[in-house]
């Protein structure tokens, strides 16, 4: 029985952070071993908010850090391919295909669209960032997608590749399974300030790649209770960053309770709590940073596992584009042309 299939991926905008290990790269490693897995470097979706040659410019380095950090969680290029969107350009002209099927009006209530406007600076709506759903579609189903492991805020945009399946289906048959959607179960994660989800940009991310000791003096900053001005004072767990860190990363479950107790009857300082996250925390990341090591050790090997990532796509790509074409007659169209041409050229 062959696998079923599972596309996910990231644009390469800088280093990856805990919030998208939570947000998608733990289900990524758990399912690899059930599925096959596609993991898309999404370097063309960085165009939409980022057109800036400077920002072009950083991409190779910024294609590598994304598949290093990947390879460093714990996903095995043996298992599951890793590769360029933009060195697979079948999915442009199928992308095109599906800009026929999906209105304007309906992508203008995807409402991160416009989120993703605003973090950016953009008053108005480029017509790339508008169409950001119909090329996920088309990264999504070039691989014939079964499953889209997401957090919460793209759930939007792959209703709109199950829209756009299921219309190309009822036009041209069937051709495209409906992916269904895996959302994390826990979201996404708030910044080490308190104040929004982790993002580079905010200066509030704790990095997959940070050392050690980055990593105690990021915890050890960290947003907590402000009406909490000493240990004796009852404080409040719900909603207190350093605690949602202690549940996602802290194994120890007892240890996470009792901290909770003590912290609500005013019986433990803020510092205790935090040494023992910025402990777990390094726990976490130090299985991490041996596979970094290992991967960065061996000069090429990342850029080889790009490449032949890749080149496995384009292999699959060409493929759904052929049945894509077929289904729908556009091949039919080159291949009389092309079949008279030569006849002429014959004679």
């Amino acid at each position: 029985m062959e696998k079923k299939r599972i596309l996910t991926g990231d644009r390469p905008t800088g280093k990856l952070h805990l919030g998208h290990y939570v947000g998608s790269l733990k289900n990524r490693v758990r399912l690899q071993d059930e599925y096959e897995c596609f993991f898309i470097i999404a370097d063309l979706h960085t165009l939409t908010t980022k057109p800036e040659k400077e920002h072009i410019e950083a991409l190779a380095d910024n294609v590598r850090s994304a598949a290093l950090d990947y390879l460093a969680c714990g996903i095995d290029p043996q298992k599951s391919v890793i590769y360029l969107q933009s060195a697979v350009p079948e999915v442009i002209e199928l992308s095109l295909y599906f800009q026929n099927l999906i209105t304007v009006p309906r992508l203008s209530r995807v409402p991160s669209l416009k989120e993703m406007a605003q973090g950016a600076g953009i008053e108005e709506m480029p017509f790339g960032l508008l169409g950001y759903p119909v090329l996920q579609a088309a990264d999504i189903l070039l691989p014939r997608a079964h499953l889209v492991p997401v957090g919460k805020d793209n759930v939007a945009h792959v209703e709109v590749t199950r829209e756009i399946a299921r219309r190309f289906n009822y036009l041209y048959g069937e051709t495209f399974p409906v992916p269904d959607v895996l959302v994390s179960e826990y979201g996404s994660l708030v910044g080490t300030d308190g104040n929004a989800k982790m993002s580079k940009s905010l200066n509030n991310a704790i990095f997959l790649s940070d050392d050690e000791k980055t990593v105690t003096k990021r915890v050890m900053s960290m947003y907590t209770d402000p009406k909490r001005v000493s240990a004796d004072i009852p404080g409040t767990v719900e909603g207190n960053p350093v605690f949602q860190y202690h549940d996602a990363f802290n194994p120890d479950k007892a240890e996470v309770e009792d901290l909770k107790a003590r912290y609500r009857a005013g019986k433990v300082g803020d510092v205790e709590v935090k040494e023992k996250l910025a402990r777990a925390l390094n726990a976490f990341l130090d299985p991490i940073r041996e596979r970094r090591a290992h991967y960065e050790a061996q000069t090429g090997l990342v850029d080889e596992i790009i490449y032949d990532g890749t080149m496995r796509m384009r292999e699959e790509a060409r493929t759904t584009l052929s049945l894509a074409k077929k289904a729908m007659g556009m091949s039919a169209v080159w291949n009389r042309i092309s079949r008279k041409a030569q006849e002429m050229k014959k004679k």
